[in-house]
């Protein structure tokens, strides 16, 4: 069990590392499963690469539970109602949650018609992994390229309209299809696309992956059933709680860089990566 645990560990630092940056967790995680395999079930695997984003989630809702509680009396300067329960609840933290919930129509869309899992039987693999990091690395370089001219429009969370946030949503069904894309990678370049700021569309692509990634999880768990043994246990609470503390430190770096840079580094890093993992994979299919 020792092992496997020490196995979790290193699958909870990517997962920390990379869920956040733009740079693909998942694609990540299926590139480390070529290199270090759990020694778990097919199906463990595949809740375990989806649950394990919820320690992940949970910093999150740390580091930014005070925009994302929509109750509150002292501080809340523009109340739903002036009497009762209306009175205690947020205008501004309800609106922003009803935009997030229409950023995940398109993704409940997919769940229903039952495609998802189609999209996980085709692409989830290495060498779209590979694909997937590069081109998207390309496209992050020419959007900012472009936006090195442009204003953003949208510069606070208040100014994001519905259909903004749709279209958002819709960017983000390209990390659904595609693993490799990154999910905070596609809703951020949907975000720039449209004219969203740095700030903005990282606080969304944050604040988003609450309600998705939970969704996922729950789908995930239902799936595979409750009747754990103490070695996949013990490795999915180690990998979530490893997740959690990177997350932490992750988010916050994140948040103080883009403030003074662009994404463009990401975009190199997912190229170079995407070179050497197409690489990997081409050599090993000659020999």
């Amino acid at each position: 069990m020792l092992i496997e645990i020490i196995k979790a560990i290193i699958y909870g630092l990517v997962e920390g590392i990379t869920e956040w940056l733009p740079i693909s967790s998942t694609g990540h995680m299926i590139l480390l499963d070529e290199f270090i395999k759990l020694n778990v079930s097919e199906e463990f695997w595949e809740m375990f690469l989806v649950v394990i984003q919820l320690g992940a989630i949970l910093a999150v809702i740390v580091l930014f539970f005070n925009k994302l509680w929509p109750f509150g009396t002292k501080t809340n300067t523009d109340p739903v109602g002036k009497k009762g329960i209306l009175a205690l609840c947020k205008k501004d933290v309800w609106v922003m949650w009803f935009k997030i919930l229409v950023a995940c129509i398109p993704g409940i869309i997919v769940v229903i018609l039952g495609l998802d899992d189609r999209f996980e039987k085709y692409f989830y693999n290495g060498p779209s992994v590979a694909v997937a990091l590069i081109v998207f690395g390309i496209l992050f370089i020419i959007v900012e390229n472009r936006n090195k001219k442009r204003t953003p429009v949208i510069n606070t969370m208040a100014e994001m309209t519905y259909t903004v946030a749709l279209s958002i949503g819709v960017f983000q069904l390209l990390a659904a299809i595609f693993p490799g894309t990154s999910r905070s990678g596609a809703t951020i370049i949907g975000a720039l696309i449209i004219g969203v700021s740095r700030t903005v569309a990282a606080e969304f692509t944050f604040f988003l992956a609450i309600p998705v990634m939970l969704g996922d999880s729950l789908l995930k768990i239902m799936k595979f059933g409750l009747s754990f043994s103490k070695t996949e246990l013990c490795v999915l609470i180690t990998g979530m709680v490893v997740a959690f503390v990177v997350s932490l430190f992750v988010i916050r770096f994140l948040m103080g860089y883009i403030r003074k840079h662009d994404f463009k580094v990401f975009g190199y890093y997912r190229i170079v990566l995407g070179l050497v993992v197409l690489g990997y994979f081409v050599g090993r299919a000659l020999l």
